[in-house]
């Protein structure tokens, strides 16, 4: 049958099971929002306040659900506003489409009125990206887009559809879309073979874990897997849920904001196997003295990340899950009791600990765990709020933390939050910011209480950008340059003029109440919880040092005595 480009944009989002759209209009994506118009029973359209509100909100929507996430932008401006979150996707290997709208043909390339080259703009931060000159090309590179944002190693693509091909007309027939395979034609027997004997050799093995392995789907094959290799295990931020949080055997997250006992462990370890993990430069501090008793292990779908950020002594390549269930089939239980005990006397001695006294980012997340169950998705922002949000929350299962690891972007979590409260309507999402954060997207507000979602914003609020700050205290002999934020702006009332609930609370009895009124809400709640402007994420790396030398508010105290 005969459609338009535009009929056949919203044909194809309905072939790939697309259910949710976050966008914003413009004149040249007109025509596909009066096709979508016509199909608003069958697709919702969420409209943010922002582009990049909306790049994040697919990026929330995809991280959550593991299903691709949408978003729709206008030429000019309108693209360039999604950038941002299509990096932040990227980074964290995100899978979401964004199709943009162009001027027509004739004027691309003449600066004409809203015109720029996004696929030129984007191409670093995609894993493809497309320009659609051709009507009768549109289905099947839409089809490629999905398919190519889902497969291997996941990330966005971008789409840009020059207004006059989403007016021309074309035959256009529906594809059922094929299942996405795993990767598994690149696992070799003698890969896994020499991981398997490596395993057996060790008497000190340490299990790392990361956003691969969440990505994959593989916690059922990993929790089988440590068990029978008999080891401890900690994660990376991304990594979080993958292993389950509250077990005995996890130790908590490793590098520059790890626990002690994380770090330590893996620089005694004689064996590190990482499972899903891109080693970046928060995990792994001097690179030379990183696990520097140990061999190295790398799992990972994506050969790039081999050897790219630290040498290791055996890898194998393909879906985390695969691999970990072909290492089970082969590998009988084995027994490291002396490290095991070992790992956990430096547990007990090493625990994560804050003051006592009054309200705290710490006891905020605490909490927050304690009247969920552990069974909200958690989202935040990023800074001090991010790291007590990581060490503090026990994420039993994968998907439950949401957040900007890679390009650490300030801005994302109210997007995000509101991606994933409409691809999970039947769980709590809170989003966790800080007040730096929060003035960076705040207009998402109105988004969420427009579409009446009735999820929680968090602002832990020391009246300045809190880790800059925690830098400036530590290594800038304490010139706080551009850092305090004490300029009076009521985020209670900014809350209420936006049409949700606001509560400020300056005590933990408050913070309490506040959230047990907020979690019984159908609709979106502020709790600007006000703390103090030195406090301090602890334990903590100082940067370009070992990870073995992590430190504490109290060994920094010992230290200047």
């Amino acid at each position: 049958m005969q459609l338009t480009g535009a009929q056949i944009v919203i044909e194809c989002l309905k072939e790939q099971g697309v259910d949710t759209v976050f966008g914003y209009p413009g004149g040249a994506i007109l025509n596909v929002y009066d096709e979508l118009y016509k199909h608003k029973g069958e697709i919702r359209h969420v409209l943010t306040s922002h582009e990049q509100g909306a790049s994040h909100a697919a990026d929330g929507y995809a991280r959550s659900t593991g299903k691709v996430g949408v978003c729709f932008a206008t030429s000019g401006p309108g693209a360039t506003n999604l950038v941002t979150g299509i990096a932040t996707a990227y980074m964290d290997s995100v899978p979401i489409v964004a199709i943009t709208c162009n001027v027509t043909v004739p004027l691309l390339g003449r600066d004409s009125f809203q015109e720029v080259d996004i696929t030129g703009i984007t191409m670093p931060i995609t894993k493809h990206n497309f320009i659609v000159k051709d009507v009768t090309k549109l289905a099947d590179t839409i089809r490629r887009a999905f398919r190519i944002a889902q497969s291997g190693r996941p990330g966005p693509v971008l789409v840009d559809i020059p207004k006059d091909v989403t007016g021309a007309q074309t035959e256009y027939s529906m594809q059922k879309p094929k299942p996405i395979a795993r990767v598994t034609d690149t696992i070799a027997r003698e890969d896994i073979e020499q991981a398997l004997a490596m395993i057996r050799e060790a008497k000190k093995p340490y299990i790392f874990v990361g956003g691969g392995a969440v990505i994959s789907g593989a916690a059922e094959e990993l929790a089988s897997f440590v068990e029978k290799v008999d080891a401890p295990v900690c994660d990376t931020l991304m990594g979080k849920g993958a292993f389950d949080g509250t077990k005995e055997r996890y130790t908590g997250m490793l590098g520059m904001h790890g626990t002690k006992t994380s770090n330590l462990g893996v620089s005694e370890c004689d064996l590190l196997i990482a499972v899903g993990v891109r080693f970046s430069d928060r995990v792994l501090g001097n690179a030379d003295k990183f696990a520097s008793q140990a061999k190295i292990i790398q799992f990972d779908v994506d050969p790039v990340e081999v050897n790219k950020n630290i040498r290791v002594d055996s890898c194998v390549i393909g879906d985390i899950k695969e691999i970990l269930a072909r290492m089970n089939e082969h590998l009988e239980p084995l027994s490291h009791t002396e490290w095991m005990e070992h790992v956990m006397e430096m547990k007990a001695k090493y625990p994560l600990s804050y003051h006592d006294e009054g309200l705290s980012g710490p006891y905020v997340i605490e909490e927050i765990y304690r009247a969920t169950k552990g069974d909200a998705v958690i989202v935040t922002e990023v800074g001090q709020h991010q790291m007590w949000a990581a060490q503090y929350y026990k994420y039993k299962k994968p998907r439950t933390l949401l957040t900007s690891g890679g390009l650490g972007t300030m801005g994302y979590g109210l997007g995000a939050a509101i991606g994933a409260q409409l691809g999970n309507p039947g769980k709590q999402v809170i989003n966790i910011a800080g007040d730096g954060c929060f003035r960076m997207n705040m207009n998402e507000l109105a988004t969420a209480v427009r579409e009446k979602l009735p999820l929680i914003e968090v602002i832990v609020n020391n009246h300045v950008l809190g880790m800059v700050r925690q830098w400036q205290d530590l290594f800038y002999e304490k010139r706080y340059s551009a850092t305090v934020l004490d300029d009076g702006v009521d985020f209670v009332k900014l809350a209420e003029a936006m049409g949700a609930t606001g509560y400020r609370v300056t005590t933990r009895e408050e913070f309490s109440l506040a959230l047990e009124k907020a979690l019984e809400a159908d609709m979106p709640v502020l709790i600007d919880c006000i703390i103090d402007c030195d406090d301090k994420v602890w334990p903590m790396v100082a940067p370009g040092a070992a990870i073995s030398s992590s430190f504490t508010g109290e060994d920094l105290k010992k230290e200047q005595q």
